[in-house]
């Protein structure tokens, strides 16, 4: 049976009794025994404690304690640094990833989950939590699929007002992280200009401010299949942002604009004024003529300054961007035919952020309670 284990202070004090006893001409032999031990385990004890007075043993003690704590915080901060480095590919911004990351770790390094959740920040209750999900999950993700498939130039907040618009109480979050998490692209921001400081004479003051109030038209020109080229006139209501008319064909000119602004006045009335650039068609003098004399006013911006014509140009960048760029007409009756069913669908499908992602001119008013699933 192993002895009893001697406290570092009972060595010193037998170490100097043994010292007593030599000084008193005792043999090492005589002394060792009379203290009670072997002469092994004196020379042992002297190696380690000899000539150590208590206050020497005191700071000894306290050295192999500090010892002992920075050999843990080496080890632990080895083992954080190994964790960190198995978990360092990809940025764990939610709690999904870090749960799995934290599995990982664990079945990696076999570290306890306590150790793995303090040093990646993962609450342990989260850690343990199952995430159910939403039952209608699915659904709407197989929607905004569907959507983003459809409508190739849309980003999650157009898709968010398609499916609020068709039935679905979604938030924009939540359809951003279906979109993020399925892969889907956010179409390129445009980048931001600085303020244009204007004179109070521009035409840029005169802001719509009520159906009617203010119509505006450009053209806007492509090439079909042959090479050919072709022309639209778009016009128009920066108050309502309905696409009024589209107008298709090889030529047009300051007759085709007085007749396609007549079919307009006919149907809807004449607005208080028509914006535009300072084009031929549009500064011809019959047109300024014509408009004067059914009771409307032409606003003309300054000359090299399309963003003052905001509103058509911005227009006329979706027009292209959704619809032109991305369509191939091999004849000028498809260009015709596709363009106004384009313009059907911006006008009463087509979520605007301006409107709070309704459409412009809707077909028919729904009520909340009684719109249908897409599904």
């Amino acid at each position: 049976m192993a002895g009893k284990r001697e406290k570092p202070e009972d060595i010193v004090t037998k170490l100097r009794q043994i010292e007593v006893l030599q000084s008193q001409g005792m043999a090492i032999a005589d002394a060792v025994r009379q203290v009670g031990t072997t002469q092994q385990t004196y020379y042992r004890w002297r190696k380690l404690y000899g000539g150590m007075g208590r206050a020497q043993l005191k700071r000894l003690k306290e050295l192999e304690k500090e010892n002992q704590h920075l050999r843990r915080a080496v080890s632990d901060l080895t083992l954080d640094k190994l964790i960190l480095t198995e978990a360092a590919p990809g940025k764990l911004l939610s709690p999904s990833r870090r749960r799995r990351c934290i599995d990982h770790v664990r079945q990696t390094l076999g570290v306890s989950e306590r150790r793995a959740c303090r040093t990646l920040g993962q609450h342990r209750s989260t850690q343990r939590k199952v995430p159910t999900g939403r039952s209608d999950e699915e659904l709407l993700t197989e929607d905004i699929i569907e959507l983003a498939r459809k409508y190739g130039r849309y980003g999650y907040r157009m898709v968010t007002g398609l499916l609020n618009n068709s039935g679905w109480y979604v938030n924009h979050k939540r359809v951003e992280r279906i979109w993020r998490r399925e892969g889907l692209k956010v179409p390129q921001k445009q980048a931001k200009k600085g303020r244009l400081w204007l004179n109070d004479g521009s035409c840029v003051r005169l802001r719509p401010e009520r159906p009617n109030h203010v119509w505006s038209y450009d053209f806007v020109h492509d090439r079909t299949h042959d090479g050919r080229a072709y022309r639209t006139l778009n016009i128009i209501d920066e108050y309502t942002k309905e696409a009024l008319m589209i107008r298709v064909d090889r030529k047009l000119n300051s007759i085709d604009v007085v007749d396609a602004l007549t079919d307009l006045f006919i149907l809807r009335g004449p607005p208080e004024f028509i914006r535009s650039d300072n084009g031929p068609e549009f500064i011809a003098q019959k047109v300024r003529d014509w408009i004067g004399a059914v009771g409307a006013k032409t606003a003309y911006i300054e000359p090299g300054s399309p963003w003052e014509n905001g509103y058509c140009e911005s227009f006329n960048a979706r027009f292209r961007d959704e619809l032109l760029n991305g369509e191939i007409f091999y004849s000028l009756r498809e260009a015709q035919i596709l363009i106004e069913r384009w313009r059907v669908h911006y006008n009463t499908v087509r979520p605007h952020s301006a409107l709070g992602y309704r459409p412009p001119a809707p077909e028919s008013s729904i009520p909340m309670d009684q719109r249908p699933i897409m599904h």
